[in-house]
């Protein structure tokens, strides 16, 4: 058994989320193959956050490969104690969402995609709105994610 100087040996525990499964079939000569896919987000509660879509013929294969996407894809979002540090919108597709700083103890005031982001990037307390129509959960997720990726030390 060895243990290399320097090195961390702690475990980190990840907050897994599951967002959004969606059953798809593709019809064939030999009939219907069901597949699913699982929207999954995961962080570590300490501003490390990554997203994937995991696909698969089953519900848990689906989720196991999302999360495991998930964890290789983890950016750092810069943020303060429990929230962000300025107003921000974030854009993908037709979907806008507006991220707004807020007071301590008033909580995460968001639809479920960027709630689940939130609590997995380690924010308790943000203010949000989807500005455009479009609620695609894979789009509020990108958007969402894209305009914490741009926010400022």
């Amino acid at each position: 058994m060895e243990q290399k100087v320097g090195q961390d040996t702690r475990e980190i525990t990840f907050i897994e989320k599951v967002i959004f499964i969606n059953r798809v079939t593709k019809v064939t000569k030999g009939g219907k193959n069901m597949g699913f896919s699982a929207l999954v987000v995961v962080g570590d509660g300490q501003s490390r956050v990554g997203f994937a879509l995991g696909k698969a013929n089953e519900v848990a294969e689906a989720i196991k490969k999302g999360i495991k996407r998930a964890k290789k894809n983890l950016v750092t979002i810069k943020r303060t104690e429990t929230s962000i540090g300025h107003e921000v919108i974030g854009k993908f597709g037709a979907v806008q969402v507006f991220l707004k700083p807020a007071a301590k103890g008033t909580g995460v005031i968001a639809s479920s995609p960027v709630r689940a982001i939130c609590e997995c990037v380690g924010i308790h307390d943000i203010l949000t709105k989807i500005l455009k129509k479009s609620t695609n959960p894979i789009n509020v997720v990108k958007a969402t994610m894209q305009g914490l990726e741009s926010l400022k030390g």
